[in-house]
């Protein structure tokens, strides 16, 4: 197809079909939107409404942004109809089939793409085919990696020198090789698609690294400042186009597209946990949360529960539980001994607008690199718990400390915390790295 100059740049987004991965991209979406690029973001019939809630405010302010509607082939791999997210996903066998009924949305991407000729196609990582699906029409294809550098060059290094394999068990420390900064890892740590256990998970892996590679570049939801010397590693030593625009989150800047509009409604009414907040000191309130897709067990549940009072901290813990009359995972009387000390949330939570409140001084995540620039957008200094994936690679940009909330290291953490929040604002502000990017990513896509 032949581009003329004076055409509007038109960019397909394919998010992956999970909160972690959809989230950002529909921000991104958002901001190409915003500098005058014509956005359309594809996803399936249980997910539309979700997405249209998400690019109304973009929307009213007169931005070009639409979506187009495929169908998921869940029967087709065994799964109940209606089964189009990540988190609906109980066992590893659901997901798994989850992941090939991924694959058979290729026949109608290749539709759409012959029928709308966009110039460029945005699809997650998870989407390995989507590179040849655009090559066959001359489409230039970005990946969209939810993730940061630091993970990106981690995990090449790991599948590049498989040092995991030259250790004596799954609990001993060793270096991952080729990186500009040292880190120490354990086998348990490295994900378990990277460590050639399971053969469909080992066969997307190899797939997505050569889809990578073929690919026009990569886009990232981060900012330089967050980590410098891993951006530089990836360009130079790995060779690859990348740019960084984040954090992406920052383009919402109204409360409600930091709630229902993000994608989700809100399991308690914003203004009620914010209320909640108001009375609250500064600082003084320290906020859990371990993402959408960590399934805690009741025991393991009960043990953050017996912590938690123990400990005597104000909080807002969100857990992926739903009320009922008798719950095993709460020990007997939690909630009526913690009444206006501590909060609970079950389901979803308006984590962004938490972060922003002046009374969070804490907050306790798995490490979900979503978590991590929400949680460094918004000053507030963070405890690790990773859980899974690459959340152990994510982990060594954050310092762990014990006494977060209270002692003498809290208040130079805030003051850290701040400062990089900071950066993290000014690097999205006109003239700043990430905004710089976006501008440069934009020209050249207009340039072909």
């Amino acid at each position: 197809m032949e581009t003329k100059s004076h055409e509007q740049l038109h960019i397909f987004f394919f998010p992956y079909m999970a909160q972690g991965h959809s989230i950002p991209l529909i921000d991104i979406a958002k901001l190409f939107a915003s500098r005058g690029v014509k956005s359309t973001l594809i996803t399936t019939t249980l997910n539309a409404p979700l997405l249209s809630k998400a690019i109304q405010s973009s929307k009213n302010l007169g931005f070009e942004i639409e979506i187009l509607v495929i169908q998921f082939p869940a029967i087709e791999v065994g799964l109940p109809q209606g089964f189009e997210i990540t988190s609906m996903a109980t066992t590893h066998e659901m997901k798994e089939k989850f992941f090939q009924a991924t694959f058979l949305l290729e026949p109608q991407i290749e539709q759409i793409l012959d029928q709308h000729r966009p110039h460029c196609l945005v699809a997650d990582s998870f989407f390995p085919w989507a590179t040849d699906v655009a090559g066959k029409f001359g489409i230039p294809r970005l990946i969209f990696y939810g993730p940061g550098f630091l993970p990106m060059c981690a995990s090449l290094s790991v599948i590049l020198y498989e040092p995991h394999l030259k250790v004596s068990s799954d609990s001993e420390v060793f270096t991952i090789p080729n990186l500009p900064v040292e880190i120490k890892i354990t086998r348990n740590q490295v994900p378990i698609f990277e460590q050639n256990a399971n053969p469909f998970l080992s066969k997307l892996l190899k797939e997505s690294r050569e889809c990578e590679e073929r690919s026009y570049g990569i886009i990232f939801n981060t900012f330089y400042e967050l980590e410098p010397a891993f951006a530089d590693h990836y360009r130079k030593v790995f060779g690859r186009k990348a740019w960084h625009i984040g954090p992406v989150s920052l383009c919402n800047k109204a409360a409600g597209d930091k709630t229902e509009m993000r994608g989700m409604e809100a399991s308690l009414d914003e203004h009620e946990c914010l209320n909640w907040l108001n009375t609250k000191k500064h600082n003084s309130v320290v906020y859990i949360c371990f993402g959408s897709l960590t399934n805690f067990s009741d025991p393991q549940l009960l043990e953050i529960a017996l912590g938690l009072e123990a400990c005597g901290q104000e909080f807002i813990w969100v857990v992926k539980k739903e009320k009922k009359e008798k719950e095993e995972w709460l020990p007997e009387g939690f909630e009526q001994r913690m009444e206006g000390k501590g909060v609970i949330i079950r389901g979803w939570a308006p984590q962004v607008l938490i972060l922003e409140h002046q009374a969070i001084g804490g907050f306790v995540t798995h490490c979900g690199w979503n978590s991590i620039l929400e949680g460094v957008s918004s000053g507030v200094p963070m405890i690790t718990w990773p859980v899974s994936a690459e959340q152990f690679y994510n982990e060594k940009l954050v310092k762990a400390v014990a006494q977060v909330m209270v002692g003498d290291e809290a208040e130079e953490m805030r003051s850290t915390a701040r400062a990089l929040g900071e950066m993290a604002r000014r690097a999205v502000e006109e003239g700043g790295s990430s905004f710089s990017d976006l501008t440069a990513l934009i020209e050249e896509l207009r340039s072909l």
